[in-house]
């Protein structure tokens, strides 16, 4: 835990490593900003923290035009913590409030509305529908500057109940109307819109950063990517060093295909390169509501809100594991962006999931090259596969009886998941660090320290990726 006086150092010496940890607000200017801002540093006594830009914006702060604390990475804090608050914050991020609203929220977690609304209130400074709205914002901000879609679609796409509602917010938030926000867009591009110049090409999808801390070992996700990739659905293109991973995605609204550049780019300051980066991504969507919760998805796919220095430094303390994250910092550890996915492949192979894609996946309205099919639903899967393990868990799936969303309780999933007929430890270890996000998971069998703790999940892939554990934990 830091103090205030820590957090202002942390601001005056612009360090990235906590952007997305906490924001800090100055009183003479009404502006909110991540620690690395570039701006001149504000005097002490003239400075406010908040854990989140929704508290930030909630005391009537507006973004930083300079920083934009509002694109920061995830705090790691709320994406590793199994508990109503860090599950919250997973729902809440993955678009669970603007479809089901608060109520929706609470019922997934178990408690009531006005629980929920206190505890959220007591640690992020801001309840469930402030929470949304900031990223309702963002969502908003991404769209107006990214794609020549009318305003008032943008308004219902980010999740806004009314037009109205969506051009306040904007203007608390970035002391801006929507108009403006498009065209002050980086690079010039939404100058030309507002003034009537050059268009982007129709069909060219929305153009993502998808911000990460610290360092980040691309190289690996994308090898193991490539390693599990189900045709159909998923594929890996290009040499190592500018691989391009492409895949579809099945969304509440609709369907999209995305495409990931395996290339990072840092970032880079007036005061130099501070630590972290964005992946490039491309993202073509059937319905623009599905952006809040596709990006989600993929920053969970790649691991984009982990914390790697406090990894590395619990990890690096180890004789054993200290060559090895030396070699490799920052190494991550990925999701999935379908709960099933990972365990049809432990459960049936790769060659087993592609059968099942062409068998039981729905075929895409648009084929984009070799992306031909979602992949399958739990219901579909339960119908064509009545029997074994991999049938009993799409059942589950399908019926609410096993839960593997993110705000899914991880031990009562796990419970649920061994009580099903053939469901062994070892498929259930995989789903839990692939689609539950654990970051401390020992696979049957291996012999892990509790010195590697509350890592071990990370610990597991650099002895992986070194050649030194199976990718069955053996």
């Amino acid at each position: 835990m830091m103090d205030e006086d820590t957090r202002y150092e942390a601001v005056r010496s612009r360090d990235g490593r906590f952007d997305g940890e906490f924001f800090f607000a100055v009183e003479t200017t009404g502006i909110y900003c991540r620690p690395s801002c570039p701006a001149v540093t504000p005097k002490r006594h003239n400075v406010r923290f908040f854990p989140t830009a929704a508290a930030a914006q909630g005391s009537g702060f507006r973004a930083c035009r300079r920083c934009r604390p509002d694109a920061v990475p995830g705090s790691a804090e709320w994406n590793v913590r199994a508990d109503a608050v860090g599950r919250a914050v997973r729902l809440i991020a993955d678009g669970v409030v603007d479809r089901e609203g608060v109520a929706g929220l609470a019922a997934r977690l178990g408690y009531s509305a006005r629980q929920v609304q206190r505890q959220l209130t007591a640690e992020l400074g801001a309840g469930p529908v402030a929470l949304a709205r900031a990223q309702r914002a963002h969502t908003a901000r991404v769209l107006l500057q990214t794609t020549d879609l009318p305003v008032t679609e943008i308004a219902f796409a980010s999740g806004f109940a009314s037009v109205r509602q969506f051009n306040d917010t904007v203007r608390e938030v970035y002391a801006s109307t929507p108009t403006e926000v498009r065209a002050a867009a980086p690079g010039g591009r939404g100058a030309a819109r507002g003034r009537g110049g050059h268009r982007a090409a129709p069909g060219a999808g929305i153009p993502l950063r998808l911000a990460y801390r610290g360092p980040y070992q691309a190289a690996a996700v994308f090898d193991q990517l490539a390693e599990e990739a189900v045709s159909g659905v998923e594929e890996v293109s290009g040499t190592p060093g500018g691989r391009t991973y492409r895949r579809t995605l099945r969304l509440p609204y609709g369907t999209g295909i995305v495409a990931a550049r395996e290339r990072t780019r840092p970032v880079r300051t007036s005061t130099g390169t501070r630590p972290g980066g964005w992946l490039d991504a491309r993202l073509h969507l059937t319905d623009p509501r599905d952006l809040t919760t596709a990006v989600q998805r993929l920053r969970r796919l790649f691991d984009l809100d982990a914390d790697p220095y406090a990894v590395d430094e619990r990890l690096g303390a180890d004789p054993r594991l200290a060559p090895l994250v030396a070699a490799r910092p920052g190494l991550r550890s990925p999701g999935a962006v379908d709960p099933l996915e990972p365990a049809v492949r432990a459960l049936v192979g790769r060659d087993g999931a592609e059968e099942l894609v062409r068998r039981c996946g729905k075929v895409l309205d648009a084929p984009c090259g070799t992306l031909t099919h979602l992949f399958p639903e739990p219901a579909a899967l339960a119908a064509a596969e009545p029997d074994g393990p991999l049938g009993a868990l799409a059942a589950a799936l399908a019926d609410g009886t096993v839960r593997l969303d993110p705000g899914a309780d991880r031990d009562e999933a796990q419970r649920a998941l061994l009580a099903l007929p053939g469901m062994d430890p070892a498929t259930v270890a995989v789903l839990r660090v692939r689609t539950l996000g654990d970051p401390d998971v020992a696979p049957p069998g291996a012999d892990l320290p509790d010195g590697w703790r509350p890592w071990r999940s990370y610990a597991v892939q650099h002895l992986r990726v070194a050649g030194e554990l199976t990718r069955t934990g053996r």
